[in-house]
């Protein structure tokens, strides 16, 4: 075990006991709501993880078995969430957010990120970023041995701009997530292709910007900022990807708060995106940070006639 000092210990201590003391975490209830800790936690875990089994809620929770059908009992009672059995495994039930689950869901967001802005204002020496890292690293340090080895063995590494082969990769990862809905055949990876052709010439114009997810020199996640293609200072978010081995890591957020830095870093008024009808997930990420649903129409131009959908994020 590295020497660390017992100064530094007892510094790391009384700020952790004032972070549970501000969160608030001694009353009982939290984040503006009329809910636990373990309550506030629970929608937030369904509402980012929709489908998310008791069990698995449990481990993240690190609650009991019996702790957590209590709990999930009550939030079924409030109207906040609904258990739905597999189609696969009628022994296991999927928990997901009713529409009023939804809006606790996003008051707890609004009031965590009202909270974190505001502490963030008041920092004078170091960066936002830091802090995030520093935090990320000690929270997975605090997981244990179990979470925090399994998290260490399995790192992703997140580059910026252009990334050899992420043409092909990401032209690829579309068309094998999106070809049930959009039609298998060559047209859209095609369209992909040739879009992203033309915006990697430029990826490196200061408006413009692109982050990927690695593996093994692969591209397995990744966004795209352009912010030369529309006009009147509106961003345009382009190919917003994941494999599916990333899901429910978080990583996906973290690549959209990313772009959503980017784009108000350069003062965007409007950020722009287009996805298909049918992507749940996808949407309620998008909602969750900002973006509302501005128009849906029916277009072939991938080769087969889809429900689009445009979602709009305006400046703060």
């Amino acid at each position: 075990m590295t020497d660390i000092s017992t100064s530094l210990v007892q510094d790391i201590r009384s700020a952790s006991r004032q972070l549970v003391r501000e969160f608030g975490f001694l009353d009982k209830t939290i984040a503006g709501t009329d809910l636990s800790g373990s309550g506030v936690h629970a929608i937030m875990e369904i509402g980012l993880h929709p489908g998310v089994t008791a069990k698995d809620l449990a481990t993240r929770l690190k609650l009991e078995k019996s702790t957590i059908s209590r709990l999930l009992k009550a939030l079924e009672i409030r109207g906040d969430i609904l258990q739905t059995r597999s189609e696969q495994d009628g022994r296991v039930f999927g928990l997901s957010l009713t529409n009023a689950g939804w809006k606790t869901f996003a008051e707890i967001d609004t009031f965590g990120d009202q909270q974190a802005r505001t502490a963030l204002s008041r920092v004078r020496n170091g960066s936002a970023r830091s802090i995030a890292d520093a935090l990320t690293t000690y929270a997975d340090a605090l997981a244990g041995s179990e979470q925090s080895a399994g998290k260490a063995g399995h790192r992703f590494e997140i580059l910026e701009g252009y990334q050899t082969g992420m043409i092909g990769d990401i032209a690829a990862l579309h068309a094998r997530t999106h070809g049930a809905i959009i039609g298998m055949g060559p047209t859209f990876e095609s369209v992909v292709s040739q879009a992203m052709a033309e915006f990697m010439q430029r990826v490196g114009n200061p408006l413009n910007n692109s982050w990927s997810i690695l593996e093994n020199g692969e591209i397995i996640g990744s966004i795209s900022i352009d912010g030369e293609d529309l006009e009147g200072n509106v961003a345009h978010l382009r190919w917003f990807i994941l494999s599916e081995k990333l899901r429910g890591l978080g990583l996906g957020r973290t690549l959209l708060l990313k772009a959503l830095e980017h784009c108000d870093a350069h003062g965007f008024d409007e950020i722009h995106l287009w996805t298909l009808k049918g992507l749940d997930a996808a949407r309620s990420l998008y909602e969750r940070n900002g973006f509302t649903l501005a128009d849906e129409y029916v277009g072939d131009q991938w080769g087969k006639s889809v429900t689009e959908q445009m979602f709009v994020r305006k400046r703060r």
